[in-house]
């Protein structure tokens, strides 16, 4: 258990800089929210429901990270910062990363439809800041969320993911980078707003080029047949 819980804060250290020691990660909100986040979810599991909500309440009350007591979550996850909301039948993954005010939230929240209503984020995946996950949608492995993007769609393993609502880059899926990505998403100049945009419409030009030459070619074959 001991020797578990020092690999956590060794996992920690190595996606951020700054601490100069294991015991400063031990201040982090987010290593208490997920501490008071186990405890939470065994009361959940043993039908303590009020008590898992009250452990709930007085972790949001300390670190402002509210992750409901039915969320699973695997190894070595790490919320940098805080402000992060995560839903009741969310699934997290080892070695994910969330960044401050990110949501994995639900979709019809009014129609009262119990179920899987919240994201499953797979392994190894980065969560930038400010972006919104939202519904039962699958974040592949080792995929990375770009601050600010809204995810309504399943994001395939390997992708990076920007926008409103969230498109992937043109970055080849499965492409894995050499080491650790902060916020999600390399900071060079392939990754420029303006360069990301004239991509993607470049890549609905050719779609649609390719449907049109399907289309063409489709009509002039019912010609020849008549």
């Amino acid at each position: 258990m001991f020797g578990r819980f020092i690999a956590y804060l060794d996992a920690v250290k190595a996606r951020d800089p700054a601490p100069r020691s294991r015991w400063e990660v031990l201040l982090y909100p987010g290593v208490w929210a997920l501490g008071y986040h186990r405890i939470a979810h065994r009361l959940y599991r043993a039908r303590l429901f009020f008590l898992a909500r009250a452990v709930n309440h007085w972790a949001r009350f300390l670190t402002a990270i509210d992750i409901h007591p039915g969320a699973t979550i695997g190894r070595n996850f790490f919320i940098d910062h805080g402000f992060t909301v995560i839903g009741e039948t969310a699934e997290i993954g080892d070695n994910v990363t969330i960044y401050q005010c990110v949501t994995l939230g639900g979709t019809s929240p009014d129609n009262g439809v119990a179920g899987k209503r919240h994201p499953t984020i797979m392994d190894g995946a980065i969560i930038g800041s400010g972006a919104q996950v939202l519904g039962p949608v699958t974040v592949g492995r080792r995929s990375r969320i770009g601050a600010n993007a809204v995810v309504t769609r399943d994001v395939p393993e390997g992708a990076v993911m920007v926008g409103i609502p969230a498109r992937a880059t043109m970055v080849e899926g499965g492409r894995v980078e050499a080491g650790f990505v902060p916020y999600g998403t390399p900071c060079s100049e392939m990754f420029d707003p303006a360069t990301q945009q004239l991509e993607l419409m470049r890549c609905e030009v050719e779609t649609l080029r390719k449907r049109l030459d399907t289309l063409l070619a489709s009509q002039e074959d019912k010609r020849d047949r008549a």
